[in-house]
């Protein structure tokens, strides 16, 4: 099946978490704790498919406002997908995105709004996040550093992504290979296309070599 995340469509299985669904189709989701419901960077709203969607788990109920659940605010690393259907999905990151480079005026309202939503359930993630020690929401040091790695590494690679459309970005090109001994380069066959003068000894190179020297900044004897 597939479901559209931030107008991209990417492929999902019943079970998947919207989060790990979103990663290997850099579906723009924020994620700095590694999915561990510590950051509240991942927050998406359920455009469509909410009643495909898991129940509103107990990390969403202590860290997601009222108002922002009636909103259809979920946590992307808490919510899985439990049955097939059309399931559209925007993430908060990406509606921040659109904003700064759509309406860039309404950000200040937004960031207010975001800041007091958090604010009111202050006390209750506080809370949340004390009693982890044992459970089903329990932290292991080494899986929590493991997952803050992998996710400020997407997140790099999410960047240069983005810098490579849009302005062109390439990697750099592999240096060309030479031959040992004669130092002559490696297309040999087309390098021997020369024609020989009256004197037996003058080459006149092609146009085809020297283009392919330019484009290799090859050097042959």
């Amino acid at each position: 099946m597939n479901i559209t995340i931030n107008d991209r469509e990417c492929s999902a299985q019943v079970g998947d978490r919207l989060l790990d669904v979103a990663r290997p189709h850099q579906g723009h989701i924020g994620y700095f704790c590694g999915g561990n419901a510590i950051c509240q960077t991942c927050y998406v709203r359920v455009l469509e498919g909410a009643e495909l969607l898991s129940p509103m788990s107990d990390a969403e109920k202590a860290m997601l406002s009222d108002s922002l659940i009636k909103e259809g605010t979920r946590m992307a690393c808490q919510t899985l997908i439990e049955k097939p259907g059309k399931i559209t999905i925007l993430s908060e990151v990406e509606a921040a995105k659109r904003m700064t480079l759509e309406n860039p005026l309404q950000l200040p309202a937004y960031m207010g709004k975001m800041g007091w939503e958090s604010a009111v359930k202050f006390t209750d993630t506080i809370a949340f996040q004390a009693r982890r020690e044992q459970g089903e929401y329990a932290l292991e040091a080494t899986q929590l550093l493991h997952d803050v790695a992998v996710a400020i590494s997407d997140a790099v690679q999410l960047i240069f992504d983005a810098l490579q459309s849009a302005f062109g970005v390439k990697r750099p090109a592999d240096k060309p290979e030479e031959r040992a001994g004669n130092g002559c380069c490696r297309d040999a066959a087309l390098l021997a296309k020369t024609v020989t003068g009256d004197n037996g000894h003058m080459r006149i190179v092609s146009a085809e070599v020297l283009q392919l020297h330019q484009e290799r900044g090859a050097v042959c004897n």
